[in-house]
């Protein structure tokens, strides 16, 4: 009985001792002094787990180790070198402006380190804890942090995934930003708590992913990729440390309101997506594919495109030894690439990259309410990328085709009917308010407004629109410098405008 006693003691003593112990190497970056006397970079280094071999097969166990394979993978994306080119960029415009938003901070506000044999620090009154229990990325400083987060107005919930959940805030009452972070009633936390009843482990887990994501916004720099403005380390939910990214701000990708825009604007998202693929496949961190590839990752900024959602990119090219371990499934097509010398898979982050473009975007954005002269061409490219018959670098090259023969009017030397401007009568300073008809696609809901090349591209379309019998060019363009005209069912009432031009088609 004595030693049964003694053997329950001794099992309740260590088992206080590992859970003592893995809340707190659980907690991100917790080897700060041990990194300093290494010399390794203190952003990452370490595992924030040694996995005790008797406790090999267990829950705990399993949770640990995947803890430590997430901490890992956040290391290999932490250890590239950012380019010397974007060490040395200029700041831009809105980089400044975040700057004059962000508050100054005070030297006691800054990150303290602990001396060697002295306890770490409590955290302060920003919410910032001690610089041992979470991550610092040792990137670029941020611009922004928990301070510019603290007096938030106009909050709004945007949604959530499996692992995060987004906000929209206005910071200053001037400029609006995403917050993200981890979603604690999840699909990833509420299956983790499910299985190993650990909040707090759990959690870590799933910040993992938010911090890969964090990374890899601040390595992978490119005008379709979502900027990173900032992060904040803070106490939620009893778990110290929980992490928040600060980022630009873009609208959903809505799939049925973008087939409802002008061709331009969908041709733009469909450039936009190959110049982000070409940057991806050619990055600093080698070929990155995009696993979770779907239009809910991507948000539009200024009618460009932007990856949002990086929580699961990857660098790993697979490995082969023939051709037939190369192989690529999709719903509805499989492909096999070939294996190389050096017993990777050609291309294959590319290509995989390549045909969710084609399957999600370019079947139902390129080709539909084109220009005629340009369904040809785009019609080879939407087939070519379907088929895998092309890399990124020969799409992106005809698609950049494609904007240079829009941009300059050489599509219009095809066309075999040339319009007569006297049949139409000029009149300059002056518009037409009302006699609206609605033609499809058009940048107005309730008008026709469409963007032309020059004055005979508006004749042209005026014809083939049989209520059509007098257009209005304005002073604005779109993004092509293509310019805007409305197209009226009549000319009735005519006002002054000095910013506008009206032709009126002759009768009789």
């Amino acid at each position: 009985m004595r030693r049964r006693r003694i053997a329950v003691a001794a099992g309740c003593c260590l088992s206080f001792f590992l859970g003592t112990l893995l809340n707190v190497l659980f907690i991100p970056g917790f080897d700060h002094q041990q990194r300093q006397r290494s010399g390794v970079t203190p952003a990452l280094a370490g595992s924030p787990l040694d996995l005790p071999e008797e406790d090999r097969g267990s829950r705990r166990w399993e949770l640990a180790r995947q803890i430590r394979e997430r901490y890992e993978e956040v290391v290999r994306y932490q250890q590239h070198r950012a380019p010397a080119a974007a060490a040395r960029r200029l700041v831009r415009p809105l980089e400044r402006r975040l700057m004059d938003l962000a508050q100054p901070r005070t030297s006691s506000e800054q990150a303290v380190r602990p001396e060697k044999g002295k306890a770490p620090p409590q955290a302060d009154s920003r919410g910032v804890s001690p610089a041992g229990a979470k991550i610092d990325l040792a990137l670029e400083p941020p611009l922004l942090g928990c301070r510019d987060i603290h007096n938030v107005t106009h909050v709004h919930y945007l949604g959530s995934g499996y692992t995060k959940a987004v906000y929209k805030v206005v910071l200053n009452r001037t400029l609006a930003v995403a917050l993200k972070s981890v979603d604690f009633g999840g699909h990833d936390i509420e299956n983790c708590v499910r299985l190993y009843a650990a909040l707090e482990a759990c959690y870590r887990l799933a910040s993992y992913k938010l911090v890969k994501e964090m990374v890899l916004l601040q390595r992978l720099q490119h005008a379709n990729i979502l900027q990173l403005y900032g992060y904040c380390y803070q106490d939620s939910n009893d778990i110290p440390d929980t992490l928040t990214t600060i980022t630009e701000l873009g609208s959903p990708l809505e799939m049925i309101q973008l087939l409802q825009t002008s061709w331009e604007d969908r041709f733009r998202i469909c450039l936009s997506l190959v110049r982000l693929l070409h940057y991806l496949a050619h990055s600093p961190l080698g070929s990155v594919t995009l696993l979770d590839f779907r239009p809910r990752q991507f948000v539009i900024v200024d009618g460009e495109l932007k990856v949002t959602d990086l929580d699961d990119a990857s660098i790993e090219e697979s490995s082969c030894t023939s051709n037939s371990d190369c192989f690529i499934e999709f719903p509805a097509r499989n492909f096999t690439l070939p294996c190389s010398v050096e017993g990777r898979c050609q291309n294959m982050n590319e290509k995989r990259n390549l045909y969710n473009a084609y399957r999600f975007f370019f079947t139902y954005l390129l080709p539909h309410s084109a220009p005629p002269s340009l369904r040809p061409l785009l019609d080879m490219i939407v087939n070519a990328t379907g088929e895998l018959h092309w890399g990124i670098d020969e799409t992106v090259a005809q698609l950049e085709r494609v904007l240079h023969l829009y941009k300059s009017g050489i599509y219009l030397q095809n066309t075999t009917w040339m319009p007569k401007a006297a049949d139409y009568q000029q009149i300059p300073d002056a518009a037409i308010p009302d006699e609206n008809y609605r033609c499809w696609p058009s940048y107005h809901h309730k008008g026709c407004l469409l963007s032309v090349f020059d004055i005979n591209e508006a004749i042209e379309i005026c014809e083939n629109h049989s209520q059509c019998k007098a257009f209005v060019l304005t002073n604005q363009t779109t993004w092509t410098g293509r310019q805007l005209v409305f197209f009226k069912m009549g000319s009735n009432h005519i006002v002054p405008d000095p910013d506008k031009i009206t032709y009126v088609k002759v009768t009789g």
